[in-house]
């Protein structure tokens, strides 16, 4: 059968199955580009002529033009996905990414803001304006609640409560946060400023955070927000200024305070705490040598 049809019916069916239009738009790009260099590079144009030397070949080809491990894993977790579905529906026998392995990434250190970074970009925003309070709490949220862009984009005021928040996550997964004192008084700030801005233009969406002209909004407004911020405050240029690198500060931080992997899994809705374990890879050794002194059985008995 024809790539570019499978393709299309795959995609069908993820949305069916109601995955996040993000998601959807990685997997279409990620296998895109694989059957792309199957066409060029091996003349393949249908399922059945994939063998897993083809796929290996095209991770040579990515790594020889310099590609991170951790990009051509995401590739491969697109392609997985693809032909289990294609498995599942008989339209192959054999599944060839069945015999392709993760491609090791060795100790992965996850760079991200310092305290005096995050400091000065709390404070970028300092308007009495709408949007600039919005904006300042849309950076209050990130670095507190340690959510995803577009978590952000769909949180609802429905599911703010007095102390906590409901997120719903990927795979519409719900989890639980709560709400610190000192995000609590900013988002208090923003709901009085919001109630005044829309007090003549009646709020048509629920969502937490809405543009000038009232309407949700986008994972590209966020990334703006956060850039411009990021840009004005002189970030170390080797930084990436983006929401994500919030989440691996909020991650990080939270580490260096003692709380569990565990619970840090639940806080950020991993689905498995190995992908939590990245975090604590990237620490030095004498801050986790630290945290263990924090968290002593024997200097927390009460």
């Amino acid at each position: 059968m024809q790539l570019n049809e499978l393709l299309e019916e795959f995609v069908f069916d993820l949305q069916v199955r109601n995955i996040s239009k993000r998601t959807i738009k990685t997997y279409r790009n990620n296998i895109n580009q694989t059957f792309t260099y199957l066409q060029n590079e091996y003349d393949i144009h249908t399922i059945e002529e994939i063998e897993p030397r083809h796929i290996k070949g095209y991770a040579k080809f990515m790594k020889d033009k310099g590609n991170k491990i951790s990009y051509i894993n995401s590739i491969y977790k697109s392609l997985r996905a693809f032909f289990k579905y294609c498995f599942s529906e008989e339209y192959i026998k054999i599944n060839p990414m069945k015999r392709v392995g993760w491609q090791k990434d060795g100790k992965r250190v996850i760079e991200t803001f310092t305290d005096q970074e995050v400091v000065e970009m709390l404070a970028f925003y300092k308007g009495r304006d709408f949007m600039s309070i919005r904006n300042k709490t849309i950076i209050y949220c990130l670095v507190d609640l340690g959510i995803r862009a577009n978590e952000l984009c769909e949180m609802d005021s429905l599911n703010i409560f007095e102390t906590n928040l409901k997120i719903i996550g990927k795979g519409n997964k719900e989890r639980y946060l709560p709400i610190s004192p000192v995000l609590k008084k900013q988002m208090m700030k923003y709901e009085r400023a919001r109630a005044i801005y829309y007090q003549n233009n009646p709020m048509k969406y629920t969502n937490y955070f809405l543009s000038y002209r009232g309407n949700p909004l986008t994972v590209e407004a966020i990334e703006r927000v956060v850039k411009l911020c990021g840009k004005e405050c002189n970030i170390r240029e080797n930084i990436r200024c983006s929401p994500h690198t919030f989440r691996h500060y909020y991650a990080q931080k939270h580490l260096r305070n003692g709380l569990d992997i565990y619970t840090l899994s639940r806080l950020l809705g991993h689905e498995t705490v190995g992908i939590t374990k990245t975090y604590l890879q990237s620490l030095q050794d004498s801050e986790v040598i630290e945290m263990g002194i924090i968290t002593s059985p024997l200097m927390n008995l009460k």
